[in-house]
């Protein structure tokens, strides 16, 4: 007779933060399947679903990038609504928000509403291997015409780590190993309550 998995209780949201390519999604589905107790949210997925099921590429061509973040903190508010368990897996640019000259800022309006009752994990990369990840990607579209790629990580890296509760050096770890990091970490602090 095999004995049941025992899913601990969850006192928080937890989501996951990081450069494109940085592994966020495929380390949300194996949380995802540790802990029953976790419901797994896509950020990407809802602004999808909330644009009648249309591609990324195709939203910020319609939408331009402005559209895009303003959607993005449209789903972070409601997905931010759970108390606890929700399982969030954030897009690159979660922590992002434009000037009126269309410049990336630091978006406190998101992340605030993020970590109103989510502990946020920084899944850190080399912005070189990111690069190496998302190469050739069409699914992703150009984050900017003046900047280059690496640019934009190393702006945005500064605002990853203010935003993180535990930031995670990834470059030497497997999926599962990040996986059972996270959860370790992630179940000590709900004991702490």
């Amino acid at each position: 007779m095999s004995t049941r998995t025992h899913h601990p209780e969850l006192h928080y949201n937890l989501a996951l933060i990081g450069g494109r390519g940085c592994g966020k999604s495929s380390v949300a589905k194996r949380l995802a399947r540790t802990n029953r107790n976790f419901m797994l949210f896509s950020l990407d997925a809802l602004i999808r679903y909330e644009n009648e099921a249309a591609s990324i590429p195709e939203i910020v061509a319609e939408h331009g990038w402005d559209g895009f973040r303003e959607a993005e903190f449209s789903v972070v508010q409601r997905v931010s609504a759970f108390k606890s368990g929700a399982l969030i897996d954030c897009g690159g640019g979660v922590v992002v928000d434009l000037n009126s000259s269309g410049q990336e800022i630091y978006s406190r309006r998101k992340v605030d509403a993020l970590k109103r009752h989510s502990l946020v994990v920084y899944l850190e990369r080399d912005p070189e291997y990111l690069l190496s990840r998302i190469a050739d990607d069409s699914n992703r579209p150009d984050l900017s015409k003046q900047e280059s790629f690496l640019e934009i990580m190393n702006r945005r890296a500064p605002w990853y780590q203010e935003t993180a509760d535990l930031i995670l050096d990834c470059n030497d770890q497997d999926k599962g190993t990040l996986a059972e990091e996270i959860l370790h970490w992630f179940y000590k602090r709900n004991r702490s309550d």
